[in-house]
Formats: C-alpha cells, structure tokens, sequence
C-alpha cells in the first residue's frame, strides 16, 4: 500500500453515484422544487435523504447492502468533511458481505474523542483516526480498522463473516491487526475484537464457510481451518476442501445456498479412499445440530483409522492493495 502525504480531508470530492439525484444537480439541469416534490408525492422519485433522490423503481430492486450504500452516498456529503465512513458501512464499501439486521443505520468516525451520537439514521462514532483509504470520493476507514471496529461492536458470527472477506481480499496482515488493536486497547469490545483477529482465516471461500468455522467451537466441536489442499501419501494433490479439522483427516464439505456457484471440491468417495472422513453439511444444518453427530463419528473414525495423506494450507488469492492517505 502506498500513499503517506499528508492530505487535507476536505479536498476529497464526491462521486456521482448512480441512481442518486442530489438537489443541487437537478436544479442545475432545469428540475424545480416544485417538480421534486410532485415526483416524490407521486411515488416516482423516494428520498433518500435531506436534498438527495433516488427512482422508486431502482431502489425497489436494490437488496440492503446495495441500499446501504446508496445511503452512505447520499449522506456523507452532507456531514462535516471530517467524517470517515466506518464499522458496517465501511464494510459495505469494502465489499464484504453484511448482514441486513446490522445495516439500520451509516456509521461514520470523527478523529475526535468526544461528540458521539445516534440518530435515526446515522451513528457517529469518535475515536482518533491515523489513516484512511480513499473509495469513490470518500474517506473510509482501512481494512484492517474496519475488521476491528466491527469486532468490538458485532456479534462474533457476522464480524467473522467480514474479517475472513477482508483479510482474503486486501490480505491484510498480523502487523495491521495488531497496531488497531492497540489503538483501540481502551475502547469498548477490544476483548471480542481480539477474538475475532485470533479467529479470521483468510482462506475462507464464503459467508457459509466462516458462519460454520464460527460455529463449531459454540457445539464444542474443534475448530477448523480453510481452504486446504489434499494429498496424498505420496503427495499428489487431490484437490481443495472447503474446510479441515487440523490433520485429523475430517474435512467439511459445504454447500452453498441453491444457485449459488462453488469451486469443485474432491469426490467424497475419492477422499474416503484415501482414509479421510468428509462430512458434507450446510450452515443451517449445523446451526440446528442436524451435522453434530456425523462431525463426532468423523473424529472417532479419523482416530481408529488415520488419514492415508495430508492437508496443506491452499495458497491465498492475489490481493487487492488500496492507496492510503493520513488525516
């Protein structure tokens, strides 16, 4: 990453967003007050917030994270140029999937320690800021202070979600980790975010995947690891499995929701023949204790009958790098 010169925060300036409609613009190409109010009356035009518009029709085909961020765009400019978006909207515009429940509201960092409030649609978080990443025109918190920030405040489930999609995408390091959180030594929820950086794995290949690594340790099952490659004694590959369980042998097979492509795992039959246990299972099954068992005959299985191979971590992904600026 690169980009340590000390910029004025008020000079970024705000991208067009599309399907966005701020006032200021629509009276420029002619559109009145009057007209604004008789699309919004009308049902053609929703507001999205105080002087920014949005088509009935579009917004109705977004999903939340996609509404979220049509937020995000329509608030910022609004607020005070030092205003960092942060915490789930941070996330939301880094790309990693967020639960719906947790996007009720935009949440923004000022780099101050005090002046923090709730409103009905924004929280404003205070707390000193070093450096951020520049996205679309706004100032957003680094990967690597969002997957803290958002471990201190989020149940472990859906931070984990976030933290596994940010470390795969920006291969954010142990050394990032661990400078936010002495940061955020003081604040609130450091003890959960602490668990949350010991807990990610870059190497998860989804949502489904981190919510079942999540998962296991609550049903007392031993924790997994993603994205491994099997072999075989004699050290050819077979192939990546979803999730492993160390070298016990026992590895997760997990299904997507229906419709929803993955990458092609090893045949349950291929890995058995090499003495390794494959549970297949989804997350919902495992949530509703439907997997627990096979889990358990697995390890009793992998004990009395060691794998004939091994698993060795898959390498990461290419990762993304994003230019930083100091505040």
């Amino acid at each position: 990453m690169s980009g340590n010169a000390r910029v004025p925060v008020g000079r970024t300036a705000h991208a067009r967003t599309a399907g966005l409609y701020r006032r200021h613009e629509a009276l420029s190409t002619g559109i009145s007050d009057d007209e604004i109010r008789r699309r919004c009356l009308g049902g053609s035009w929703r507001r999205v917030h105080r002087g920014a518009y949005a088509e009935s029709a579009m917004m109705a085909g977004l999903d939340a994270v996609a509404r979220h961020r049509l937020r995000v765009a329509a608030l910022i400019p609004a607020m005070a140029d030092e205003a960092v978006v942060s915490h789930q909207s941070a996330a939301v515009l880094l790309g990693a999937p967020m639960a719906p429940a947790l996007l009720d509201r935009v949440h923004v960092t000022r780099n101050r320690r005090h002046g923090g409030r709730i409103k009905a649609n924004v929280k404003v978080h205070c707390a000193p800021v070093d450096c951020v990443v520049e996205l679309d025109g706004l100032l957003v918190t680094s990967p690597a202070r969002t997957v803290v920030d958002l471990a201190r405040t989020a149940a472990f489930e859906p931070a984990v979600v976030v933290a596994d999609a940010l470390g795969r995408q920006f291969g954010i390091t142990a050394g990032e980790l661990d400078a936010e959180l002495e940061l955020a030594r003081r604040r609130r929820g450091i003890d959960a975010a602490r668990r949350v950086v010991d807990f990610l794995d870059p190497r998860s290949g989804g949502v489904d995947q981190s919510r079942v690594r999540a998962a296991l340790p609550r049903l007392g099952l031993p924790p997994a690891e993603a994205g491994g490659v099997v072999h075989t004694e004699d050290g050819q590959a077979l192939g990546t499995v979803d999730l492993y369980l160390g070298q016990t042998g026992v590895v997760l097979i997990v299904d997507p929701p229906p419709g929803t492509r993955r990458d092609p795992v090893p045949t349950e039959t291929v890995l058995r023949r090499h003495r390794f246990q494959p549970v297949r299972t989804t997350w919902r099954e495992l949530s509703a204790g439907v997997s627990t068992a096979r889990l358990r005959t697995a390890l009793i299985a992998s004990r009395e009958q060691p794998p004939r191979g091994f698993i060795r971590p898959a390498p990461l992904p290419e990762h993304v790098s994003l230019p930083r600026r100091s505040l």
